[in-house]
């Protein structure tokens, strides 16, 4: 009896170990050698049980350029960010909420309206989570845009 009940306590601790989110960093990063551009948005969890995050972006760029902006939380199902080129080495990181205009040339990273973003844009890729829940970089030959849910 105590056999059993040791195996089904340690599957219940087992499933319970699975089911919680790490407090430990994920980074996904992406990188454009031709410009001497990375950029890594992290993730960390806020809630042991919850898909809440907080999401942070770096930019690594050329000639020593290293930034860091915090961008809008995950308060549920909504980390992803789209990633855009725009014209003149510009890039957008596009949540479900907030745009960041990225300037790698002049090592800025700004909060943008939606509606001053241009239209004309190139979609890249995406950080978002894969099938196994973990935060990665999907470019767009992987995986195509997906659009935001309205709410």
């Amino acid at each position: 009896m105590n056999r059993a009940y040791l195996a089904g306590f340690l599957a219940v601790l087992l499933l319970f170990l699975v089911a919680c989110n790490s407090d430990e960093p994920e980074p996904a990063s992406v990188e454009f050698s031709t410009d001497q551009v990375r950029l890594t948005v992290t993730r960390v969890a806020t809630d042991m049980f919850l898909s809440r995050h907080n999401l942070r972006l770096a930019l690594k760029g050329p000639a020593g350029c290293s930034i860091e902006e915090t961008l809008f939380p995950n308060t549920g199902y909504v980390s992803r960010r789209n990633l855009y080129q725009a014209g003149a080495g510009l890039l957008y990181v596009v949540g479900q909420f907030d745009a960041r205009v990225v300037d790698p040339f002049h090592c800025t990273i700004t909060l943008a309206e939606f509606r001053t973003l241009d239209r004309y844009v190139t979609f890249l890729g995406s950080f978002d989570e894969n099938e196994q829940k973990r935060w990665t970089y999907f470019p767009a030959s992987q995986r195509s845009e997906l659009p935001f849910e309205k709410r």
